[in-house]
């Protein structure tokens, strides 16, 4: 049975969930885009020792309309699960220029966020799964705010019409553990650790 909560009850909710497990433990922070997944994940970091959180936005690049899969699939899903660590150069979302190497260590919790994050294509073997419920008209105030003009058309030309695709094909919120509920996420310029509405 899916579970519903508030933005400010989800890391306890979180940690609660995964207390007396040991290992790589996986969460997935799954939504919409500007539903405030990569707040919520930074959030988590505080009541999760050790966790590390890999962006979804990380494996992007210009002439991808999603995200890249198989090089999650090959830099950090399959060498953990193998029990050795995982690798990654993080792209940016503009140039598709690649970042110094992130390293996601074994035997932590290891929150992957980002629109489709939980996609059943890539075989995460999760432990919970989150889905960030926020309308429509807040998300896209928030992306036209936040986002500078090269990426507002990747929006209406790619990211839009794919999550749209992804809810449509995968239906994520009816199979999440669990689902965050509220009108109005905190900001994503809130500083950290700022208790929620």
């Amino acid at each position: 049975m899916i579970r519903a909560t508030s933005p400010a009850r989800a890391p306890e909710v979180v940690r609660a969930a995964l207390a007396g497990r040991t290992g790589t433990r996986w969460v997935g922070v799954d939504g919409l885009g500007a539903s405030g997944k990569t707040t919520l994940a930074a959030r988590l970091l505080a009541v999760l020792p050790g966790a590390v959180v890999v962006h979804v936005d990380d494996f992007a690049a210009p002439e991808v309309p999603t995200w890249q899969r198989d090089r999650f699939v090959a830099e950090v899903l399959a060498p953990l699960r193998a029990g050795r660590p995982g690798r990654y150069r993080p792209a940016d979302l503009v140039t598709g220029a690649l970042g110094e190497p992130v390293e996601v260590p074994v035997g932590v919790p290891v929150v992957v966020e980002g629109v489709s994050a939980t996609d059943v294509r890539l075989g995460v073997p999760w432990d919970l799964t989150l889905w960030l419920d926020v309308p429509e008209a807040e998300r896209r105030r928030r992306v036209l705010r936040r986002d500078p003009p090269a990426l507002l058309e990747r929006w209406r030309t790619d990211w839009w019409p794919q999550e749209e695709a992804y809810v449509a094909a995968q239906r994520p919120a009816e199979r999440a553990d669990l689902v965050v509920r509220d009108d109005v996420l905190p900001e994503l310029s809130e500083p950290e650790g700022a208790p929620a509405p």
